[in-house]
């Protein structure tokens, strides 16, 4: 249905070397557990090929877009475009390389910030995002990597806690869509374990 090698194709010539092997990372992994929570492969994959598609535009391009386009900013992404890049990559996921799939445009919109109540796909790709094998950065990384084919709402929680912890220690601000996610996840599971 998709042409996955062609898109890849496509958005190598968008992209530095890092950025192209990280979403080549991210399609893999995507992948791989599609396979482990009998998700969509192919969907995961370009869901995962696709996600960093505006990531290298400028921050002035990725403002002109979403004016253009009518795509709501928020004032932390007006002060901060680059955090813009996941609204605007679902933007060109379905103008330019012709996604019409809602799962799979949610999925590269919310893969930074999460967003409450997101389907498989869509925590697929975040979770894939935060730990595909060239990532080396965030301290809980083993730990990650080794609950998520056991558990992957614990996972996404685990992973939506540690990025709030280093969103606080740092000077960037903090989407408050982050917020509402971790908040809904974390009364999620605590709703789970009163259940058990």
């Amino acid at each position: 249905m998709y042409n996955i090698l062609k898109i890849q194709k496509t958005v190598k010539k968008y992209m530095d070397s890092g950025r192209f092997e990280h979403t080549l990372g991210v399609m893999y992994t995507s992948a791989a557990l599609a396979m482990c929570y009998q998700e969509d492969m192919e969907k995961a994959q370009v869901a995962g090929v696709l996600h960093d598609c505006a990531k290298c535009m400028p921050d002035a391009k990725k403002l002109k877009i979403c004016k253009k386009h009518g795509i709501e900013i928020s004032e932390l992404e007006a002060s901060s475009p680059y955090l813009l890049h996941g609204k605007v990559g679902a933007f060109l996921a379905k103008e330019k390389y012709g996604i019409e799939d809602e799962d799979i445009l949610n999925a590269i919109t919310y893969h930074t910030t999460g967003r409450p109540d997101m389907s498989k796909l869509e925590k697929i790709v975040y979770i894939a995002d935060y730990m595909e094998p060239h990532r080396n950065k965030a301290s809980n990384l083993t730990d990650v990597r080794n609950m998520v084919f056991k558990d992957l709402d614990l996972t996404l929680f685990k992973i939506m806690s540690d990025t709030l912890v280093y969103l606080r220690r740092s000077s960037q601000g903090m989407d408050p869509m982050t917020v509402r996610a971790y908040e809904y996840y974390k009364s999620r599971l605590l709703q789970k374990e009163k259940e058990v």
